[in-house]
């Protein structure tokens, strides 16, 4: 579709001069000129106003939309929180059992030792289910993007450059590391 021409008015000093009769001829109709003007610009005041209304609405839209994109996010943020917290009520539950019976009087150490590690597999195993991963590198070669080298330790058993100890276990979730391991690095036999 294409757009009318719009003419540019002339400046005073051309007006004079075509009064004068040097220039271009003057209009044979002024009052039809005067008409086509006024179409020409109630067309362009429509057009304008419509443009208008259509920048204000997708504005509108687009406001919408990023307000309408936080909540969503906010809303799946804390779905997901929600699922992890309901995995880890039984541990809680678990672990409040284990405090009532190391409070009695007739509390045996190795039953409650047993019932503690018992809780912190239970809550490894609930942690695993969504995507945390643990990093505990005995024995394996040291990888600077997945552990943490706080010394070096001479060992025979453990080649060099390998982990010794695992001062700090480290932790990846669903593959991005979250914290690495913190380890001892042999540096072979002592010499």
């Amino acid at each position: 579709m294409s757009e009318p021409e719009t003419k540019i008015p002339a400046s005073p000093s051309e007006t004079a001069t075509d009064a004068s009769g040097g220039g271009s001829a003057a209009p044979q109709n002024p009052s039809a000129g005067g008409a086509d003007l006024a179409a020409q610009l109630a067309a362009a005041k429509a057009e304008a106003a419509a443009s208008l209304d259509k920048f204000l609405r997708t504005a509108a839209d687009l406001e919408n939309f990023r307000r309408r994109t936080v909540r969503e996010k906010e809303d799946l943020r804390t779905a997901a929180t929600g699922r992890v917290l309901e995995d880890i009520f039984p541990v809680l539950d678990t672990l409040g059992l284990a405090i009532t019976a190391a409070k009695q009087p007739n509390a045996d150490l190795k039953t409650l030792v047993g019932g503690v590690d018992m809780v912190l597999t239970q809550l490894k195993t609930a942690l695993a289910n969504h995507g945390l991963k643990e990093i505990n590198p005995a024995g394996q070669a040291f990888d600077p993007h997945q552990h943490e080298a706080i010394s070096h330790a001479p060992s025979a058993e453990v080649k060099e450059e390998h982990v010794v100890t695992v001062v700090r276990t480290g932790y990846s979730l669903n593959g991005r590391l979250l914290r690495p391991a913190s380890v001892v690095i042999s540096s072979g036999p002592a010499k």
